[in-house]
C-alpha cells in the first residue's frame, strides 16, 4: 500500500463531504477552500472515487457529491486504494540483490498498514471530528438559476403609460 499526499487529500475530501452527508450534495469547490486542495486535484481524485463506488455526483445547480455507499462500509484502505495508483498488495519477484535483502520488512509492514488502515472507517473518522468540536456550518441558499429571489420593482405612478400618454406629457411641457 502506498501512503502519500493524494491519499492523504482523498481521506481529508471525503471526511468533509461525510460530515455534511445530511446536508445534500458537496461541491468541490467548497471543499477545496475549506481543505485548501487545489480544485483540480480534487477533480482527479474524485474521478476515481466515483469509479470505485466511494461517490456519487450529482449535476446541475446545488449539484456535487454525495456518499456512494454507507459511511460505515467505507474504509481508509478504499479511499486510499482508490486515488493510489499502485494496487494494495504488490507482488514482487523473489531476487536475492542486495536491496532485496530487507524485501520481508518491507512487506511485513506494508501488510500492517493495509490492515490498519482497513480497520478505520470513514464513520470513525467523523466521530472523531464531531467529538473535537468541528461544527458544520449550514448550506446558503444559492442566489442564481431557478432558485433565484426576484427582485420587487417599485411602481411608478407619475409615468406615461403609453406613447400618446408621453408624447402629451412632453407638448405640455411637463
Amino acid at each position: 500500500m502506498r501512503l502519500g499526499t493524494k491519499g492523504r487529500c482523498a481521506v481529508s475530501a471525503m471526511i468533509d463531504v461525510a460530515l455534511r452527508a445530511d446536508l445534500g450534495p458537496v461541491s468541490l469547490t467548497d471543499i477545496a477552500s475549506r481543505q485548501q486542495i487545489s480544485l483540480s486535484s480534487l477533480e482527479q481524485l474524485f474521478s476515481k472515487l466515483r469509479l470505485q463506488g466511494l461517490v456519487t455526483s450529482i449535476r446541475g445547480p446545488g449539484g456535487g457529491y454525495t456518499l456512494g455507499r454507507q459511511v460505515e462500509g467505507i474504509t481508509v484502505a478504499d479511499i486510499i486504494c482508490a486515488v493510489e495508483d499502485a494496487p494494495p498488495a504488490e507482488t514482487r519477484p523473489v531476487t536475492t540483490s542486495a536491496q532485496e535483502l530487507t524485501q520481508d520488512l518491507w512487506d511485513a509492514m506494508n501488510a500492517k498498514v493495509l490492515h490498519f488502515t482497513q480497520s478505520v472507517t470513514l464513520k470513525s473518522l467523523v466521530l472523531g471530528q464531531l467529538a473535537k468540536g468541528v461544527t458544520i456550518e449550514q448550506k446558503p441558499l444559492p442566489t442564481r438559476g431557478v432558485f433565484k429571489k426576484p427582485v420587487q420593482q417599485s411602481i411608478r405612478s407619475n409615468v406615461p403609460n403609453s406613447v400618446f400618454a408621453l408624447g402629451r406629457t412632453l407638448r405640455s411641457g411637463g
